[in-house]
């Protein structure tokens, strides 16, 4: 993991980089809402060491900062998983190594829901060649599928799976409020 000092510089270099995904936000504004925050600053280097490149993208209503994994793909260190522990737990053969829930929440991050996935999408092209499985209602999981995002033809998609499958290609995204 990043020390505390490198972690924030390529936090700063990042937000600087993309001004159009947190306009009306400062640099100072956001710095003061995570140093000396220790449990956001250890999500913030989950996130950045498992490939999600976080960065601002808004305000909540409580007027906290909201960073979300901003790589291109899907997360590299958080691909080939299956979405839930029941998921997990039901495959018999060809496990994969864990379930997008549970990572998340070791992470301290909750996946992105498609309201989420679709406004992300709207700040820039992501996941053109990987995918991102979704927070799931639970009437959807109830019948063993989960919901998935995808931008492909300069179009976002929401598509379902059997929660047990997973891809090498699909990972997930997360946001954390700070």
């Amino acid at each position: 993991m990043p020390t505390t000092n490198a972690l924030l510089e390529t936090l700063a270099a990042r937000f600087a980089k993309y001004p159009a995904r947190h306009v009306g936000i400062t640099w100072q504004q956001v710095l003061t809402r995570i140093e000396g925050n220790a449990a956001a600053l250890k999500t913030l280097a989950g996130m950045e060491s498992t490939g999600g490149e976080p960065d601002v993208i808004g305000e909540d209503a409580d007027g906290r900062v909201i960073f979300c994994d901003c790589a291109p793909e899907s997360p590299s260190g958080r691909r080939s998983l299956c979405y839930d522990r029941a998921a997990l737990d039901a495959r018999k053969e060809n496990k994969p190594v864990g379930n997008a829930i549970d990572v998340a929440a070791q992470l301290g991050v909750e996946l992105l829901d498609e309201t989420q996935y679709r406004a992300l999408q709207a700040l820039g092209p992501f996941d053109l060649k990987t995918s991102s499985w979704l927070a799931t209602p639970a009437a959807v999981r109830d019948l063993g599928g989960a919901l998935f995002g995808d931008r492909r033809y300069d179009r976002v998609f929401i598509y379902h799976n059997g929660v047990q499958s997973y891809y090498g290609v699909r990972g997930f995204r997360g946001l954390v409020r700070v």
